[in-house]
């Protein structure tokens, strides 16, 4: 089968390709990589839509990893790290059933930063709120800021309507234009038959390791996340949109926790799912121990430091049946789970949250007809907004847990959290588990 380069040349002749190669981990927990070709010399941000459309095929999966198995990683748990509250079977936000996730990887070259060329450190990750068997189902939804230096396209829809309708994105700064046009495209070719889209795509900033000037991501990568998305256990740290982060001056990236309510509680499920890449290292707190200031070495090291940090992007799932509003609250408790390990919310970070419930899924199906809204009474929402403080700690934590040492553009260096003096700074304090 050709791949998606050699389909697009042949209705638009094309520059020299430069190679980029995804980074995929085999069975054996060993990375490889994959090289697959890339255009090079169209100009930034020039998006034709029935080329777009022509792109909404299929990308063959040697050509951009998704969902590879981390079972040899460890996670924040199972380092000791102690958390509260009851997790799902996969500790994650495809503990809500039907969401689905997936991410295309982004790892080529090093050296000195040759914009358009590289080093390349990026991707892009991708949710279905109720999986890609029903990608045009709605959801009630809310989004919340808590600091707006950033970009979430389509909130203000989904402010408005109180909706979230098709799969949401999360990339660098620099790509949120193509990201959101391919998942137009990728709509169109399901046979949406919508008049117009207007989906989400949030981003956070990833200049620090990868030529983000350079727009390596194009739109067979969002097809690639979008096709393997899947229900399960999740691929955190350096995958998707969060291969270049950093996260308290250690390497960041995605990370997803999740609680289950008690059977007193309603037995709800709530899960999250964050691109984390904010926080200065003397403010980091892991289960209460001031672990950034008891690691203090293995900063980042700068070959090159362009200007530009912080952000986080947080995606809270739930199972209960909440309306707009509650959602809204469910959000602002979120910031009470970055402020457990540390964060000021600076003015430099872009704090940009959304949430949505998979219930009241056949009320809402109808656009034309007046249905009938399970809504839970607001007098038993205080468990939810728990599991979401407790799950959104958990999954910066496991962002970082996850993530590993990652040199990039101009030989700029972010070191991962080291295990074992986390484990000693936890121990110090009496907090490890295990």
């Amino acid at each position: 089968m050709p791949s998606a380069i050699s389909r697009i040349g042949s209705i638009l002749p094309l520059p020299r390709p430069c190679v980029v190669a995804a980074l995929r981990r085999n069975r054996s927990g060993v990375h490889d990589r994959t090289p697959f070709a890339q255009p090079r010399g169209v100009p930034p941000g020039m998006l034709l839509f029935p080329l777009l459309l022509s792109l909404a095929l299929p990308v063959n999966a040697a050509e951009a990893p998704v969902n590879e198995s981390q079972s040899a990683k460890p996670r924040a748990r199972d380092l000791g790290v102690p958390f509260d509250g009851t997790p799902g079977k996969f500790n994650a936000i495809t503990d809500v059933a039907g969401v689905e996730v997936g991410h295309a990887t982004l790892i080529e070259g090093e050296g000195k930063l040759v914009v358009g060329e590289g080093p390349v450190r990026t991707g892009v990750t991708v949710v279905f709120p109720r999986g890609k068997g029903k990608p045009f189902e709605r959801c009630f939804a809310a989004w919340h800021t808590l600091n707006g230096n950033g970009e979430m396209t389509g909130i203000a829809w989904v402010g408005d309507s109180g909706l979230l309708r098709g799969p949401l994105a999360i990339t660098n700064t620099h790509s949120v234009g193509v990201v959101r046009d391919a998942l137009i495209a990728w709509h169109v070719k399901q046979g949406d038959e919508r008049l117009w889209h207007l989906p989400v795509v949030a981003e956070t900033y990833d200049g620090f390791l990868n030529d983000i000037n350079g727009f390596h991501v194009k739109p067979q990568h969002v097809f690639a996340a979008l096709d393997g998305a899947k229900g399960g256990s999740v691929p955190e740290g350096n995958v998707g949109g969060g291969t270049g982060m950093s996260c308290y001056e250690f390497k960041g990236g995605v990370g997803t926790s999740s609680r289950v309510l008690s059977q007193e509680e309603g037995a709800y499920t709530v899960g999250v799912l964050v691109q984390a890449n904010y926080g200065k290292r003397p403010d980091l707190k892991i289960a209460g121990v001031p672990v950034g200031r008891e690691i203090t070495d293995l900063m980042r090291e700068e070959g090159h430091s362009p200007q530009g940090r912080g952000s986080i992007i947080i995606i809270v799932a739930t199972d209960a049946p909440l309306i707009p509003t509650h959602l809204e609250r469910l959000l602002k408790r979120a910031s009470l789970g970055l402020a457990r390990n540390g964060s000021i919310a600076e003015d430099t970070s872009g704090d940009i949250f959304l949430a949505f419930s998979t219930a009241n899924a056949a009320a809402i199906s109808d656009e034309k007809q007046p249905a009938q809204v399970e809504v839970l009474p607001t007098e038993r929402i205080t468990p939810l907004f728990r599991a979401t403080v407790e799950a959104t700690e958990e999954a910066v934590i496991n962002a970082m847990v996850a993530a590993e040492t990652m040199t990039g553009r101009d030989g700029n260096t972010v070191h991962a959290i080291p295990h074992d003096r986390l484990r000693g700074a936890l121990k110090k304090y009496g907090r490890l588990t295990k």
